[in-house]
């Protein structure tokens, strides 16, 4: 092939893709990049960034009030929705130009609008046919909203991020990470939030213990929780307000409704599936542990490849898929120990094996945890409590899991993961000194398993 245009090129210019292109470049491939939306992808402009700025701007409602306990006296507050907004999006402005930069930087060529797939060796790139020795898909996901009379009404979280104005009542349906985080952003905000759930409790796939904390802390803040509950409708009113209609045959009135039902891939008109790249169901590309599809040239990493759907793990997939094909050393990357944050309000930080998984996997588990009043709180008045969890083998020792609901759960837990990362044992933990007087010192302080 002596006639390439690129020795890879990327369709997809969010964190994954932009970490592949520029390690790869820096390799010393030929690299162009397409992207038809926004540069950094969806945790730059419509995910991670964002919401995490958000979740500050909701904390201080909170802050204000516990303020008092600690002799501040604070005059009335008012909070201005669009300042937060056109603030925010300043700054991702800021960081959509340091993602291009560091193309540039590396000699990446960045090329706007729609790119597609012709066959193992050939992309289309507006009018361009470009001839290119390998083909990586880091498209990532895109909100899905179900089928239901009045779902043009619902926004997703990606016009959450934008609204002309703040509502005075929503509703937030679902129960993953998103819908956690913005029904405690509207929340901190001042929107009167209740989230709705289809199942019995939120947040499915984590410790048990951990989700029902969680249930527990979310209304002592403000936030309605109503589990096993459906909507079968959605109307407008002549007032502009909306009206849900439910499962059990009650109503609901709210002024917005806001969808975080899942996310499915973008692989929408990409041509994968005619040039013999597998799909799953849900429109997942089915690739190797070493991101290869079943067209040994094309590769795909990310959300658009099911799984955990963590802008860290997409990064890491990139640097391993770059090694992989400029170095000659191919390398993956492990989904063991995967540590990650929920920013709710409270946060939730969790590295390794739930408790329920734990017990699947191994025949003696040992377990841990807490639940306190932090410090803070004696004098602030707040009624949050902080959970802490950990997960022990039995026979080896070794920490299997660490799970947090709490202020700075996600700053702490990352600590957490380098140790599980090192295969600490609870020995280790035990003959750790804690830093007094913090939260994060009972992780090192839990002595007597509760079963």
């Amino acid at each position: 092939m002596d006639t390439l245009d690129f020795d890879l090129f990327v369709i997809g210019a969010g964190s994954g893709g932009v970490r592949a292109a520029r390690i790869s470049a820096g390799y010393g491939a030929r690299v162009a990049v397409a992207e038809e939306r926004y540069v950094g992808g969806t945790c730059v402009n419509v995910g991670c960034v964002p919401k995490k700025l958000f979740v500050h701007a909701a904390h201080y409602s909170e802050d204000f009030h516990d303020a008092a306990g600690f002799g501040w006296a604070l005059g009335a507050a008012a909070f201005d929705w669009p300042r937060l907004r056109d603030n925010k999006d300043r700054e991702i402005a800021r960081l959509n130009g340091i993602y291009r930069n560091l193309l540039d930087s590396k000699g990446v060529t960045l090329t706007g609008g729609w790119a597609g797939v012709l066959d193992a060796h050939w992309v289309a790139v507006g009018e361009w046919h470009l001839r290119v020795r390998h083909i990586l898909i880091a498209t990532g996901a895109w909100p899905f909203v179900p089928d239901f009379p009045g779902r043009e009404h619902v926004i997703t979280s990606n016009e959450a991020f934008h609204l002309e104005r703040l509502p005075r009542r929503a509703v937030v349906v679902g129960g993953g990470y998103i819908a956690v985080e913005f029904a405690g952003i509207l929340n901190g905000l001042g929107v009167e939030t209740a989230l709705l759930y289809r199942g019995p409790l939120f947040l499915r796939h984590f410790d048990r213990d951990l989700r029902e904390t969680l249930a527990e802390e979310m209304p002592k803040k403000g936030v309605t929780l109503r589990f096993d509950t459906t909507v079968q409708a959605v109307e407008k009113r002549p007032d502009g307000s909306l009206e849900l209609q439910l499962g059990d045959g009650s109503r609901l009135q709210t002024d917005l409704v806001l969808y975080a039902t899942g996310r499915r891939p973008l692989v929408q008109d990409l041509g994968l599936e005619a040039c013999g790249v597998g799909l799953r169901e849900d429109g997942s590309i089915v690739v190797d542990d070493y991101y290869q599809s079943a067209v040994p040239s094309i590769h795909a990493i990310g959300d658009v490849i099911g799984g955990p759907e963590l802008t860290p793990l997409a990064t890491a997939q990139g640097m391993a898929l770059a090694s992989t094909l400029f170095l000659g050393d191919k390398r993956s990357v492990s989904l063991e120990n995967l540590p990650t944050a929920i920013f709710s309000q409270p946060a939730v930080g969790t590295v390794g094996l739930s408790e329920e998984q734990a017990r699947a996997r191994y025949p003696a588990v040992l377990v841990y945890r807490t639940r306190f009043r932090p410090l803070k709180h004696t004098l602030s008045g707040n009624p949050e409590q902080t959970f802490m969890k950990l997960v022990v083998d039995g026979e080896s020792d070794r920490v299997l899991g660490v799970h947090m609901v709490g202020p700075e759960a996600g700053e702490i837990v990352q600590g957490m993961a380098v140790a599980l990362q090192a295969g600490a044992t609870k020995r280790v933990f035990d003959a750790t000194l804690g830093i007094h007087p913090t939260s994060a010192e009972e992780f090192v302080t839990l002595r007597e398993p509760v079963r």
